[in-house]
């Protein structure tokens, strides 16, 4: 816990003047709200013992110092009110900032074991608790303290028995305060889980509407949704379980602290103890002492959620990009395109055989290789070690004779033009889409790609053409047109290499053709590697090779393959 404090404090760095003059004016605020009774008890006690001249004129003394520290204090309440929420969100964008930052960095093996819901929850509601209390937190603490401690020494200065009567409850309320605080933060911790499982469900439901839609499962997903949403009011309920004894046990103790305050002073006064002024005062005081008291309160609540949300964020910043440069990494310049596999084996994380076992192959620069096999073969995973989305188990890849673990994993990616099956498309238009491939192109190379691609002619087909709004993953459009949108992508980002991860399997005839089109197009002078689910597809690559769990079983051109009757002719009449 105490590194996680240190590291919640190293947040306020970039912001210590404005931290610091927040705390100015919170003890500003503080020490005018004390000075309040003293204006009382000094009415009180003087002016009835003086004549009416005098007393009215120190009324109006009293009256215009109130007025000025009242006015004193709006400025102190509106800075900490405004320039300190400011200052919150500047944190909680730097936070946001540096969160997002790592989800860029993390592998895909680690998304392979998250749920978006999940993640977007760390990022939203988690930092806005935090934020609230990394502003807060520190301003409710001085002003509490400050009234706190300024209270207790003027209350010692008006009675030392009414003080002893007002303090002898605190032991037994802070020993309350701090047992409820543990039970608290644990409920609270699992709110944050489960409210993070409904977000994940939530987008789960939200992403695949289609679907539902067609199987018209609403009502499924209506339950699936309340197990989620019941375990979540589960955990709301024992939080609140808890809150509830916490506000309701320290507005208890701080009623008793009044009750005995009066019933001490009462008897103290027939004693001739205490005056009737003091006693007005020291009421008043107790008031502001209480109040404290109370933000408090509100404050272990708000530290509680505040604490665990940042638990949550530094346990995910925490984690290390299992793919990263090597501290001696060099760019990748000059690609020809030669790629190399050195008896390379792979495994995922949790799978307890090996997906591909001791490959060897060479692609020289400029060539047209074809992979192909049964499902569950390795053919997406090996074209995926190539720009490193993941790590070999054993051996090595080398392009251009260079291990790629040793150069710039952003020198080797800009090197690689990925064309998958499931395109993805970015909300916003067909220029923004197209120009990921390229930031900054012009829009002479965008029309170039776009023509490059067979895409120009059915965008400007299109309502508002380029500027045309696509909708969330590209919905206004078939998939044969986003397919060569994504082409036009890596057109206008012209690698020396290209992976294409069955890019036409899940396309009509005509479609398929003019994607074909696009991608032979494409393929012209790069080093090329193709997953092919439709084998009629391939039959003039260079090379084809057939990968199963033993390896590459098969290697040659389409005919050769043919006339050795093997597993590729076995596939090929099975396709036909």
């Amino acid at each position: 816990m105490k590194d996680n404090l240190k590291r919640m404090a190293s947040y306020y760095k970039p912001y210590l003047g404005t931290f610091f003059l927040d705390m100015f004016f919170a003890l500003v605020a503080s020490a005018i709200a004390l000075v309040i009774p003293l204006a009382v008890r000094s009415i009180t006690a003087e002016i009835p013992d003086m004549s009416p001249e005098t007393g009215m004129h120190k009324i109006l003394v009293i009256g215009a110092v109130l007025i000025a520290l009242v006015l004193i204090q709006f400025v102190a309440n509106y800075y900490i009110t405004y320039v300190g929420h400011v200052m919150g969100a500047r944190m909680e964008y730097d936070m946001r900032a540096e969160i997002f930052s790592h989800y860029q960095k993390l592998s895909f093996s680690f998304y392979d074991d998250q749920k978006v819901g999940q993640l977007m929850s760390r990022i939203t509601s988690d930092l806005f608790e935090i934020t609230e209390l990394l502003h807060h937190g520190p301003e409710n603490i001085v002003i509490s303290l400050i009234k706190i401690v300024g209270s207790l020494i003027i209350l010692a200065g008006i009675s030392g028995y009414l003080t002893v009567a007002a303090f002898i409850l605190l032991p037994f309320m802070f020993l309350f305060a701090v047992v409820l605080n543990k039970r608290m933060r644990r409920a609270f911790r699992e709110n944050r889980v489960k409210i993070a499982e409904i977000n994940t469900q939530i987008e789960d439901n939200l992403s695949g509407i289609r679907v539902v839609k067609s199987f018209a499962n609403e009502d499924i997903e209506n339950e699936k949704f309340k197990v989620g949403n019941d375990g979540f009011l589960t955990a709301k309920r024992a939080s609140y379980l808890n809150m509830g004894l916490f506000h309701s046990g320290m507005t208890a103790f701080t009623l008793l602290i009044n009750i005995l305050v009066i019933v001490v002073g009462g008897v103290l006064m027939t004693k001739g103890l205490v005056q009737v002024p003091d006693f007005v005062a020291f009421l008043l005081y107790i008031n502001t002492f209480t109040e404290p008291v109370r933000t408090l309160v509100d404050f272990t609540e708000q530290f509680q959620n505040g604490y665990t949300g940042f638990e949550r964020f530094v346990e995910m910043i925490s984690i290390e990009p299992d793919i990263k440069d090597k501290e001696d990494a060099v760019p990748l310049t000059d690609v020809k395109g030669d790629i190399r596999f050195n008896d390379v084996s792979f495994k995922y994380k949790d799978g307890a055989h090996r997906v591909l076992r001791h490959i060897n192959l060479e692609v020289p620069a400029g060539s047209y290789v074809a992979l192909v096999g049964s499902s569950g073969g390795g053919k997406t995973t090996l074209c995926s070690l190539i720009p490193r989305f993941y790590d070999v188990t054993k051996g090595s890849i080398e392009i251009d004779g260079k291990d790629i673990r040793d150069v710039t994993l952003k020198s080797l990616r800009d090197n690689i033009g990925i064309v998958q099956q499931d395109v993805y498309m970015f909300a916003g238009t067909i220029m923004d889409n197209i120009s990921y491939g390229k930031p900054g192109a012009t829009m002479e190379e965008i029309v170039e790609a776009a023509k490059l691609a067979n895409a120009h002619d059915f965008i400007m087909e299109l309502p508002d053409g380029y500027n045309t709004d696509i909708g969330q993953r590209g919905v206004k459009l078939s998939g044969g047109q986003k397919q060569r949108i994504s082409i036009a992508r890596v057109f206008l980002k012209n690698p020396p290499i290209l992976i294409f991860d069955e890019a036409t399997s899940a396309l009509d005839n005509e479609s398929e053709n003019i994607v074909k089109e696009s991608l032979e197009r494409l393929a012209k002078g790069r080093t090329t590697l193709v997953i092919a689910h439709r084998l009629s597809t391939i039959r003039n690559a260079e090379r084809i090779l057939v990968l199963t769990e033993n390896g590459i079983e098969e290697s040659g051109t389409h005919e050769e393959l043919i006339n050795k009757d093997g597993i590729y002719a076995s596939l090929y009449k099975w396709n036909e």
